[in-house]
């Protein structure tokens, strides 16, 4: 506690960071003023992109380090968990509650999963609702006895001109599930890889599963019906140079529960969890029906329980993030 000036003798209340009070006797005590802990601003825009983060964040932690060289020409400082968040925040529209991510909540969602120059694998479901790739097989019949180096005679000399030897084909399957204690959503992918090598007489399902290595219709595909799943593949290699190369994927997603957590309840839901949306919209003169009067400037709060009344929401929608995601990612706390 500090004592003033007879300059000073009549000041009162609060000036920058100091208090001042005047006393019985007189005198005039200065006081460093509390700190006020002020509410952080949430806009909508920003929580869309804070709440999508959650969701890829989750996501990205379920491929567990196996998308560390997935994206071409990254820049210096710049991390495959990086690319991954700036790749889908702009299209995440699911969410997920503080509560469902911190007990291991995550939602399969169709998102890029790889960027790069080498042409993509594109795959669809046939009649029978199975996901078949466009590569084509010729005559080989993928069975037990089929070896690694069958299957890359047969890509090397069905498509010479995109895949070569030493190429690297990767086949991720993902699971949806409702935990049944909690109800949260859980998702749990898997990787299977082959290299490329016409002398490997390994039997090929002895390194990767007939789940994404199987033969449909003479063309590469899934060995079964995909429900409550996703599945991608995805063509990469090392260059001369010892560079990435690698084709652009995301993931084919079917899921009987994604639908609970899109749109705007699943929004208001996740962004309330975290402390909801606190931005003050105004709305300023506007005219009236009658043309004599006007409406006065009413000032609304958006709690994130509803909609605003009128105006629109605005705000930086944020970057993308920076470090390494690594193997644990972020841990989705955001305010």
């Amino acid at each position: 506690m500090g004592k003033a000036t007879k300059l000073l003798k009549d000041i009162s209340g609060k000036v920058g960071s100091l208090m001042f009070m005047q006393t019985k006797s007189g005198k005039t005590s200065v006081y460093a003023a509390p700190d006020v802990k002020e509410t952080p601003t949430r806009t909508k825009a920003q929580m869309l992109v804070r709440m999508a983060w959650v969701t890829l964040i989750a996501l990205f932690k379920m491929f567990r380090k196996t998308l560390k060289h997935s994206h071409e020409n990254l820049l210096p400082g710049r991390s495959d968990y990086n690319a991954f968040l700036a790749d889908n925040t702009k299209n995440c529209r699911a969410y997920l509650t503080k509560t469902e991510f911190r007990n291991g909540g995550s939602l399969l969602i169709p998102c890029q999963i790889s960027q790069g120059s080498l042409e993509s694998i594109s795959y669809e479901k046939n009649g029978s609702n199975v996901l078949v790739t466009d590569i084509p097989l010729g005559s080989l019949v993928i069975d037990a006895n089929t070896t690694i180096g069958d299957l890359s005679a047969v890509l090397e000399a069905n498509n010479p001109d995109e895949w070569l030897e030493g190429d690297q084909l990767t086949f991720f399957y993902g699971q949806q599930k409702v935990d049944a204690v909690t109800g949260t959503p859980r998702a749990k992918i898997t990787g299977y890889k082959m290299k490329l090598d016409v002398t490997d007489d390994t039997p090929l399902w002895n390194v990767v599963s007939a789940l994404g290595f199987s033969t449909v219709g003479g063309y590469l595909g899934m060995s079964q019906v995909i429900t409550d799943g996703a599945a991608a593949w995805i063509h990469s290699r090392e260059d001369e140079e010892g560079n990435l190369r690698i084709g652009t994927q995301s993931l084919y997603v079917d899921s009987s529960i994604l639908a609970t957590y899109t749109g705007d309840t699943a929004f208001q839901a996740s962004a309330n969890s975290y402390g909801g949306i606190t931005d003050k919209q105004k709305v300023f003169l506007r005219p009236d029906e009658d043309t004599n009067t006007v409406c006065v400037a009413v000032e609304s709060v958006n709690t994130g329980g509803g909609e605003q009344s009128g105006g629109s929401g605005s705000g930086n929608s944020g970057n993308s993030g920076s470090g390494d995601g690594g193997d644990d990612g972020d841990d989705g706390d955001v305010s």
